[in-house]
């Protein structure tokens, strides 16, 4: 069933560049210096899309010295994924007889 919650996520992950970040941090915890190496994005406009990840509590931060470290929260695809199997279990019974209308 779509949540709040859900919808939210995708809306959060629907941009293109913050898609690409949550990609990268599936593989491996990296700085802003990374990402911005990565996506080739301007530092600027990565922190403003990972403070985004941040707040929907896709990606959790770790400082180290003077940088911070991103990684993707564990739970986020996890859930991502028992949602479009769920998706795809409903899609399966779809093809059950139709409800009549009217």
């Amino acid at each position: 069933m779509l949540t709040s919650v859900n919808a939210e996520l995708l809306r959060v992950l629907a941009d293109p560049l913050r898609l690409r970040i949550v990609c990268l941090l599936a593989r491996e915890s990296l700085c802003t210096t990374h990402l911005v190496e990565e996506t080739g994005a301007r530092q600027t406009n990565l922190s403003n899309h990972l403070r985004v990840l941040r707040e929907a509590g896709v990606v959790e931060t770790e400082p180290c010295g003077r940088f911070t470290y991103y990684r993707l929260r564990p739970e986020v695809p996890a859930d991502l994924a028992a949602f479009f199997g769920g998706l795809a279990d409903g899609g399966c019974e779809a093809s059950a007889p139709r409800r009549p209308c009217g």
